[in-house]
């Protein structure tokens, strides 16, 4: 992260386009602060706060630290999944969680800190009148519900659109929303049981109906199609469908039926592996045709912004 953050940041000046980081807990009101005094010194206001957040924990001002858990919220649920060590497909069985687990997940992965940095900069005047913030959220197919959007993470992401809907009600004129993405290869989504199998099946059938996107092209479709190109398209639940194509039901039909019959005899022909593994080592800045990783590189990059506060 902190490498891509630096090359981000200079190809953004090459560019003529601002571009400020802030490294720190993102939870806490020193960073909130920071942010707010340099938009107001930079920016004087924004009209977009996008609130993207995936943590393991949260350290309260009072010293208190919740974690967060992936587990069920009913009975264990078992499914297959893939070990990316060995790209051997085995089961795998997630217990469930306490309610004190699923208590603290909300606390982390919910919409209260979002809560915090909207009222943070709307106290501040940083914020625009008629701003939009937006978070992400995701669904998924149902063999993944168990353990997502019916297990502990899904509380939090309950907890995450009923905030939307509080910050359309309490700060008028700035507009709350949650989009609902594709499942895609992150450092968090590679982390989660089931989910790097499903995505590697999903991959082959997206990309074989020349529907597949990646995070780049999903999000120009948000911002272009949906939050500024237009109606945002709402769902019954009041969200922004960007997993629409992934949920597609020829490709759900595709995905299940490959699904069923897959082990690891036939893991090469039913899944895009190959795929999934390009995204997670690019992710990382590896397999990038051009780049000799056998030269030698200086490994102290200083991010520019960071750079110049610290000067």
């Amino acid at each position: 992260g902190w490498y891509n953050t630096a090359a981000f940041e200079e190809f953004a000046a090459r560019d003529g386009l601002y571009a400020k980081t802030i490294n720190g807990d993102a939870f806490t009101r020193e960073i909130k602060e920071k942010a707010i005094q340099t938009i107001k010194r930079d920016l004087g206001r924004v009209d977009l706060v996008v609130y993207s957040l995936a943590a393991p924990r949260r350290t309260m001002p009072d010293g208190t630290v919740y974690s967060s858990v992936l587990k069920t919220t009913g009975a264990p649920y078992t499914n297959k999944t893939i070990d990316l060590r060995t790209n051997e497909i085995s089961e795998i069985t997630l217990s469930p969680a306490t309610p004190e687990e699923i208590e603290a997940t909300v606390k982390v992965m919910g919409g209260e800190d979002w809560m915090d940095w909207i009222k943070a900069l709307k106290d501040a005047d940083a914020i625009a009148p008629d701003a939009t913030t937006v978070a992400y959220s995701y669904i998924g197919p149902a063999l993944t519900h168990p353990m997502y959007k019916d297990g502990s993470i899904g509380e939090a992401k309950r907890d995450l659109y009923r905030t939307a809907d509080r910050i359309t009600e309490c700060f008028g004129g700035v507009q709350g929303f949650v989009s609902v993405n594709k499942a895609l290869v992150t450092q968090s989504s590679s982390a989660i049981p089931i989910v790097p199998l499903y995505i590697s099946i999903l991959y082959k059938v997206m990309k074989e109906k020349g529907l597949h996107e990646g995070c780049i092209e999903q999000m120009c479709r948000l911002f272009g199609e949906r939050l500024y190109g237009g109606d945002p398209q709402l769902d019954e639940q009041g969200l922004i469908r960007i997993d629409d194509w992934e949920m597609r039901d020829d490709v759900q039909r595709e995905v299940e039926t490959l699904w069923r019959k897959i082990d690891n005899s036939n893991l090469a022909e039913s899944t895009d592996l190959d795929g999934y593994w390009e995204d997670f080592y690019r992710m990382f800045g590896f397999s990038t045709p051009g780049v000799d990783y056998d030269a030698d590189v200086d490994v102290e990059v200083m991010i520019p912004s960071i750079a110049q506060d610290t000067e």
